[in-house]
């Protein structure tokens, strides 16, 4: 995210304030932390009890490829970049970002593709996630086990 036509990308398309969460990388004995690095003001921190407060502010998310991140995100009606972890075997998060992007809702890519990637946000306009009825799921299971 930090590298320099990773940050031009995101200049062009008018992101003027990154905020990461960088967890346990390596990245925290880097001293970035309120650094402008091409025109673009860097903040991170390795972890937060919610997300929240920082997807509402978002313009653009950049997140892995987690079920439950890419839908916090799509519910909160944000544009995202979901980033597929490369290296897991049976790769869950790839089928899902696949999915999630034939549909319409995301685009996805891997590590070494994150700067082309992010090209494609110019201009494009993504498909409203509408957020499924859990009640609809509870009067399925009961029907089905009303027939048996």
């Amino acid at each position: 995210m930090v590298q320099e036509r990773v940050l031009n990308e995101l200049k062009n398309l008018n992101i003027k304030h990154l905020l990461l969460q960088v967890g346990d990388s390596d990245l925290i004995d880097f001293p970035l932390n309120g650094s402008i690095l091409n025109d673009v003001y860097i903040e991170y921190y390795k972890f937060k009890d919610s997300l929240d407060s920082d997807i509402d502010k978002a313009d653009l998310i950049v997140s892995h490829a987690g079920a439950g991140s890419i839908l916090q995100c799509l519910e909160a009606k944000k544009r995202l970049l979901v980033v597929v972890n490369e290296t897991l075997m049976n790769n869950h998060q790839l089928e899902i970002a696949e999915e999630m992007e034939k549909q319409g809702y995301l685009f996805y890519c891997t590590c070494s593709t994150l700067q082309t990637t992010l090209k494609k946000f110019q201009q494009h306009q993504f498909r409203a996630y509408e957020r499924g009825n859990p009640t609809l799921f509870g009067r399925y299971v009961n029907q089905i086990m009303l027939d048996n």
